[in-house]
Formats: C-alpha cells, structure tokens, sequence
C-alpha cells in the first residue's frame, strides 16, 4: 500500500515538472505542483494541470512559485504547511538552460541561470528545511543531469550550474544526514522535454562567436542533429524520468539513493564519474572521522 506523500515541485509549467507532478499525484501522492506566474505566462500549464487532476480524482494543487523570489518560496512553505499539515519531500524541477559558445554569453546572461538553477534551490531549501528539520523527516530530490558530471561541448555554462548543483546537494547531504532528511540528485540524459532542446536561452553577444573560425558553426550543426533525433521518433520517452523519481521517493527513508542516473543513451559516463566520486568522498570524510554524515550510495 502507498504510503501518501506530501510533495512540493517547482518548475511544473512544463517537460519533467509536469510528468512527475502527474505520475506522483497518480500514485496516491498529495501534490502541490508550482510554477512561475501561473495566471499569466503559467496560466495555460495551470489550467492543463487542474483540469488533469479533476478527470483524474488525485491530490493535485497548483501554486505560483518564481524561484528567483525568496518571499514566494516562503509562501508557498506557509501555505502547504497550512493545509497540509508538512512536507514530506521537495523536489528541485526548475531549470532553464544555455547553448553555444560560452563567450558569447554576458556574464549578466550567466548569473541569470545561476539564479534559477542554483541560487533558485537555495532559496526554496531555506523555506523548506525548518520545517522537515521540525518533522525530524524529509527528503531533498535535485533535478540534476548527467551534464553535472560531463561537459558537453556547447553546453558549458548550463554544465556549470549542474555541476554547482552536484557539490550543493552533496554538502547538503552531509549537513542533512543525521536529521532524518534524505538527499538525492536524480541524473536524466537528453530526452525531448529538456531544457536543453527547449527554451533555450540565448546569447546575447552573438558577435563574438565571429572570432572562432570554423568552430563558430559547430553549436547549430550539433544542436540540428539531437533535433533531427527527437523529430525522427527515436528519442528516449521522458515518462522514465517520472518513474525514476517515483522509484527514489519510495524507498524507505535512510535507504534512499544520494544519486540515481536515467540515462537511455548506453554511455553510462555519468554512472562511472559518480562510482569515483563515491570512493573518493568516503575516503575524503574517513580521512576526517567524518564518515557517518555519508548515508545512502549512488543507484
């Protein structure tokens, strides 16, 4: 029998956001399903998923939550605990992303999408964290990438938050550990709903890339082939990433995966730089007596 959970999710007005809100809620889940200005920009996404969750008979709320907003992370606290009673897990879904040459980005441009993808989840732990260090219960899900342990080419400054993201949640894992609070970073690949096909932010000083000869047309041509990809059928279906994060949320607590990779793509590099970080860590916290803050392993 499923044990309902209380389940807080940014980032919901599209792709991973909205499949996990609805695959979760369908399980038996109590979901509050945020995103950005949802009677304006968001109101179409919002009214999608209440009309899904009234056919369906589930649990699912919508909420407006801009993660570059600290006094809306903290409302969107106040009002679940309200209603809810707590919080049971919040999972990390926000993200935007950045493709091309990594000079050809302001570094204006560049703290824009640390500000959603890193300095965004900081924002929403803060709100959230009190209130599961109060339950003496929780778990932290980061929507991660296998990008946070690659670098792709043409993809470096979108790596770079998901990396940030990676020594965010494994510093948070640590403080977290002995408080009952879980931490895991679920790793997706490319799949069709990724920020990185869709929504992409644009450079803004597109005239830089003047000055790298031949490598100035390589973004649009390698970009062109994962559309060609997606266009052509074969992607990877993006409900697997849902399932991932079903399959995290309900192992027992303490039992939890920090990392669990969902990579479609057989490269499996994620998978072999996380197996190296793990034993460099554990050796990294024996080495300071600190070896009980390390709880659960990569799946």
């Amino acid at each position: 029998m499923t044990v309902s959970l209380r389940v807080l999710i940014t980032g919901c007005s599209s792709g991973f956001g909205g499949l996990i809100a609805r695959r979760l809620a369908r399980e038996g889940h109590q979901v509050v399903a945020t995103l950005r200005d949802p009677h304006g920009r968001g109101a179409v996404a919002r009214e999608a998923l209440l009309a899904w969750a009234a056919a369906e008979g589930c649990a699912l709320t919508v909420a407006g939550l801009d993660v570059t907003v600290e006094a809306e992370a903290e409302a969107v606290v106040a009002e679940m605990v309200a209603r809810l009673g707590g919080i049971d897990v919040v999972i990390h879904n926000a993200g935007v992303a950045a493709a091309g040459l990594n000079e050809t980005f302001s570094a204006g441009a560049m703290q824009r999408m640390f500000d959603v993808n890193v300095f965004g989840v900081q924002r929403v732990n803060r709100a959230v964290l009190p209130v599961m260090r109060g339950q003496g219960a929780g778990h932290v899900v980061y929507m991660g990438s296998v990008l946070g342990r690659e670098v792709t080419p043409f993809l470096g400054l979108y790596a770079a938050t998901k990396h940030a993201l990676e020594a965010m949640a494994e510093s948070y894992r640590y403080d977290l550990s002995l408080l009952g609070i879980d931490s895991t970073v679920v790793q997706p690949g490319t799949f069709p709903t990724t920020a990185i096909l869709r929504n992409l932010v644009s450079a803004d000083d597109p005239a830089r890339a003047a000055g790298y000869g031949p490598v100035a047309a390589m973004p649009g041509a390698f970009f062109g082939g994962l559309q060609a990809m997606v266009e052509s059928g074969a992607a990877p279906d993006p409900a697997a990433v849902a399932e991932a994060v079903l399959t995290v949320i309900s192992a027992p607590a303490g039992q939890r995966a920090a990392r669990f990779v969902v990579d479609p793509s057989g490269f499996d590099g994620a998978a072999r730089v996380n197996a190296t970080s793990d034993r460099v860590q554990s050796d990294l916290l024996a080495r300071f007596g600190l070896s009980a803050l390390l709880g659960a392993t990569t799946a």
